[in-house]
């Protein structure tokens, strides 16, 4: 029997407090619902509800929220065996606003240092890395030691295979200003196969505005597969072979945070169905779409009935 996971991503976790008023400033919210988050492990939880065998390479707090994230990782199908603590730090904190259709500012409680900064390299499953089907990182594990030094390991043993996935995810206020994101970005991409991000971290990563010449120039530096994400003008994705253009799928939006996981996490299932790029992307929109039209982030993941449902329903 085959033990290699389908998704194995490694970075960020942490607690998400949403408040239970919208369009709420902090400083007037009553209430608050505690939720898991944290970008790559969104994606995990995205993977398994498309009944992907995933997993989280990830470091807590020895306390309460870090307790509550272990069981929370069982509860969701995403495996905790490559999670550990840092007893000497808190699991971060993130609060949220919500002001729909598009103004979610988060605010982050990360100091002095969050525990998914503190991976290191000998702590990590090489054999499992190696044999993934898919590897997905996301630019934050970059920003400090020794999760850096980790993360380069890790793509020494994957040897730029395929499906070994950065997920740009550029947060501003997560970055020192010692630290160049445009440097790490640089380096890393001679390590992944695919490179995903919104339209401003691809002109990071490139220097290019335009999306069609921001996909190109991932290419030219040998991506396999560019994935831009446009906001209200879509997505496009760009591999050697194929081209393709979407249009957001229309949707009631209550909370866009965890829009993009959704999005990773149908995007990797697409892939492993062995789908061309314009069904993948075509289903990973509406994944993302569906996330957003609910107020929950890494717990409104969508199943793959939810999102072929209303893929049929486009169809009809």
């Amino acid at each position: 029997m085959n033990s290699a996971f389908d998704v194995i991503a490694i970075g960020r976790v942490g607690i998400d407090l949403y408040p239970l008023q919208d369009n709420v400033t902090l400083d007037h919210v009553t209430s608050f619902e505690k939720f898991i988050g944290g970008s790559a492990t969104n994606l995990a939880i995205a993977a398994a509800r498309h009944g992907l065998k995933s997993a989280i390479i990830t470091r807590t707090g020895s306390d309460p929220f870090g307790r509550f994230i272990m069981d929370e990782l069982s509860r969701l199908g995403v495996s905790n065996q490559f999670v550990s603590t840092v007893p000497i730090l808190h699991t971060p904190i993130v609060f949220a606003e919500i002001f729909p259709p598009d103004n979610f500012p988060l605010y982050y409680y990360r100091d002095p240092k969050a525990p998914d900064l503190m991976i290191e390299s000998h702590e990590l499953d090489l054999p499992a890395i190696k044999q993934t089907k898919i590897y997905w990182s996301t630019l934050t594990g970059l920003s400090e030691e020794p999760s850096r030094s980790a993360h380069f390991t890790a793509w020494d043993a994957r040897n730029r295979s395929a499906h070994t996935i950065l997920d740009l995810d550029y947060r501003p206020t997560l970055w020192s200003p010692t630290n160049s994101p445009i440097v790490q970005i640089a380096k890393a991409l001679k390590h992944v196969s695919i490179v995903i991000g919104n339209q401003e971290e691809c002109e990071i990563a490139t220097g290019e505005n335009d999306p069609d010449r921001a996909a190109d120039a991932l290419l030219d530096k040998g991506i396999e597969i560019a994935v831009v994400k446009m906001g209200a003008q879509g997505v496009l994705a760009k591999s050697r072979s194929e081209t393709v253009r979407k249009l957001p799928h229309r949707i009631e939006v209550l909370n866009g945070l965890g829009a993009g996981d959704s999005f990773g996490g149908g995007f990797c299932y697409g892939l492993l169905q062995k789908w061309d790029l314009e069904k993948t992307i075509a289903f990973a929109n509406v994944a993302g779409a569906i996330n957003a039209s609910r107020h929950e982030c890494a717990t409104a993941m969508p199943t793959t009935q939810e999102v072929l449902a209303i893929i049929n329903e486009l169809h009809e």
